[in-house]
C-alpha cells in the first residue's frame, strides 16, 4: 500500500479542489468499493440478529469498541503518522456518522422493523452520499444526477409513509422508519469525510483513528448495557460480524474505493447493496420478503443507475 502523504502535504491537498482520477483509479477504486459493500451488506441483518437478544446500545456501541481496541493494536504495530489539519475535522465526522450515528440508529430502528424493510430505506445511501460529496467535497453533479436523487430518496420515503399506513400509523412516517432514513443521513456524511481524509491519511488509518478517537467514551455505556442473562450463539456470531467486518475490516476497503476513484462514483456502488442485504434477511432471519419490497429496491437502483450515468 502506498505511504500516505506527510502533514503539510496532507494540509496542502486537504485545502484543494480534488483531482480527477484515472480510469485506471476510478477501476481500483469501483473494486475496493464493491468488496466494502459486499461486507457491508451483512449488517443491518446481522445487527437485527444480534439485538434479537442483545440490548441495542450493546450491539451499536459495543461494536465500536471492540474494533476501537483492534484499531490502537494495529496503529500501534504499523504506527502511522498523526493525522493533521482538516484531517481531524474529518476524523471527528467520521465518528458521528459511521461510528457512533448509523449503528446506534439503525439498531434502534431494527427493533421496529424487519431487517429487509431496513435495507430498503437504506438503498437512498448512494444519492445521500453523493449529495454530500457535492456540499463538502466540492463535488459537482448536474440536474440529471440531481433529478434521479430526488425521485430515489422520493421513493422511499414514499414507501416508507405507505408501509405506515399499512401499520396503522397515521402521522407521517413510522418511528423506525424516521430513526433509519436520520441514520442513513449520519451515515452519507460519515462516508464522504471518510474519503476525504483517506486521500491524505490512508484508508485504514482512516477508520482506526475515529474509532481510536471515541474509545474511551465506549467502555462505560458498553458495561450498563452488557447482556445479564445466557445469549444464544448465533447473536454473539452476529456481534462478532458487526465488530470485526461491519466496523473494521469493511472499511478499509471501502475508503480506499473512495478515495482511489471518487466519491460520487464508487458511492454508486451501494445501489448493489439492497438486493444483497434483501437475499441476507430471508437467509438468516427467514424474514418474507413480499414483492413491493423488491418493486421500490429496484426503483430505487434505476434512479441511481441514472445518476451514476450523469455523475
Amino acid at each position: 500500500m502506498r505511504a500516505a502523504p506527510g502533514p503539510r502535504e496532507a494540509v496542502a491537498v486537504l485545502g484543494s479542489a480534488p483531482a480527477t482520477p484515472t480510469p485506471a483509479a476510478v477501476r481500483r477504486g469501483l473494486a475496493w468499493g464493491f468488496l466494502g459493500i459486499v461486507t457491508f451488506s451483512g449488517s443491518l441483518p446481522t445487527a437485527r440478529l444480534a439485538a434479537l437478544h442483545l440490548d441495542p446500545l450493546f450491539v451499536s456501541l459495543g461494536r465500536a469498541l471492540v474494533a476501537g481496541v483492534l484499531s490502537a493494536l494495529l496503529l500501534a504495530w504499523r504506527r502511522p503518522r498523526l493525522p493533521a489539519g482538516q484531517e481531524w475535522r474529518w476524523l471527528a465526522i467520521v465518528v458521528g456518522g459511521v461510528v457512533i450515528g448509523f449503528p446506534v440508529l439503525s439498531t434502534l430502528a431494527l427493533r421496529h422493523m424487519p431487517a429487509a424493510h431496513g435495507s430498503v430505506i437504506l438503498g437512498t445511501a448512494p444519492l445521500l452520499t453523493a449529495a454530500v460529496a457535492a456540499l463538502i467535497a466540492r463535488e459537482r453533479h448536474g440536474l440529471a444526477f440531481w433529478a434521479a436523487s430526488v425521485a430515489g430518496c422520493a421513493l422511499v420515503v414514499g414507501f416508507a409513509v405507505w408501509r405506515a399506513g399499512e401499520a396503522g400509523v397515521r402521522t407521517g412516517l413510522a418511528p423506525g422508519d424516521a430513526l433509519m432514513l436520520t441514520a442513513v443521513v449520519l451515515v452519507a456524511f460519515g462516508y464522504v469525510a471518510g474519503g476525504k481524509a483517506a486521500r491524505t491519511l490512508g484508508s485504514w488509518q482512516t477508520i482506526c483513528w475515529a474509532l481510536v478517537l471515541c474509545l474511551p467514551l465506549l467502555p462505560l455505556p458498553v458495561w450498563w448495557a452488557r447482556p445479564t442473562s445466557p445469549v444464544p450463539a448465533a447473536s454473539w456470531a452476529a456481534f462478532g460480524y458487526q465488530s470485526l467486518v461491519s466496523m473494521f475490516l469493511g472499511f478499509f476497503a471501502w475508503y480506499r474505493g473512495l478515495a482511489l476513484g471518487g466519491i460520487a462514483r464508487v458511492g454508486q456502488v451501494q445501489l448493489l447493496q439492497p438486493f444483497m442485504s434483501l437475499a441476507l434477511s430471508a437467509l438468516l432471519l427467514g424474514e418474507a420478503v413480499p414483492p413491493p419490497l423488491w418493486i421500490v429496491a429496484a426503483a430505487v437502483v434505476g434512479c441511481v443507475a441514472v445518476a451514476r450515468r450523469a455523475v
